[in-house]
């Protein structure tokens, strides 16, 4: 059954990364947690670190083909920031998991509010790395890092905001830019884990698979959606926002303030 569940968990990342194109991994680490049966915070986000960098390599290779990686700023991004998911990671892995399970639902609830927002797609597709923007993609990097390896989330709800703060590209570029960081955020914080030995190499290998099959479903489901994203995004909002509250609750309730 926990094989089962695993893979049924990473379909339904998959499936949501593939459909909206971000966001689906802020649900991998309650997905480990309260279904698949993960009975560790540390361990479900190392858990989830592995899984997260290799669906985002995977998912590089079609956005670089299709000529929308802008690679000077994606990698200026990714270089400073790498260093803050190692410190990000470090810290995590030293913080009590139950106190650590109550700051990602807070986190969880921000980000789900900043989904329900409308996001614009205008900026300068011809973009290009000048000391200004790299000054920025540096400094936001490092501290989008940072957080990543802290709490094990990125992808669109971090990094390609992030990304389009302090370059001023659109968000389809934005997009598939930040696919290269959360990859090596993913892994630099996999690696941090695993040195520890938090990381449930099975799990992750069965939440990989069936995220890679539904994923591709997802993308299907996504074209014939085209003019629907909108209500997607904010239907994958609200989701969000309600397991915060379920782990809000349920960590309230084991620290002993409820």
């Amino acid at each position: 059954m926990h094989d089962i569940l695993a893979v049924l968990s990473g379909s339904l990342v998959g499936f949501s990364l593939g459909l909206i194109g971000g966001g689906g991994s802020i649900l991998a680490v309650p997905l480990l947690l309260y279904v698949v049966g993960v009975s560790d915070a540390h361990i479900a986000i190392g858990t989830s670190a592995v899984a997260v960098a290799v669906t985002a390599f995977a998912n590089l290779l079609p956005h670089a083909r299709a000529g929308t990686v802008k690679w000077p700023c994606a990698a200026t991004f990714a270089a400073t920031g790498v260093m803050g998911a190692l410190v990000g990671s470090t810290v995590g892995k030293e913080f009590n998991g139950d106190y650590l399970l109550l700051l990602f639902a807070i986190v969880m609830m921000l980000v789900g509010a900043s989904m329900l927002r409308p996001k614009s797609n205008a900026g300068d597709p011809g973009v290009r790395i000048t000391w200004p923007i790299a000054r920025r993609l540096v400094t936001i990097g490092f501290a989008t890092g940072l957080l990543y390896g802290f709490y094990g989330i990125g992808g669109g709800v971090l990094i390609v905001p992030g990304i389009m703060l302090g370059s001023g590209m659109p968000i389809l570029n934005a997009v598939g830019s930040s696919l290269f960081s959360v990859g090596v955020f993913g892994t630099a914080t996999a690696s941090n884990y695993a040195l520890t030995g938090l990381i449930d190499w099975w799990t992750a290998g069965l939440f990989i698979a069936g995220g890679a099959v539904a994923g591709a479903f997802g993308m299907r489901a996504a074209v014939r959606l085209a003019h629907h994203k909108g209500l997607l995004n904010r239907v994958f909002a609200v989701i969000v926002i309600v397991v915060a509250l379920y782990m809000l609750l349920r960590s309230l309730r084991v620290i002993g303030v409820l």
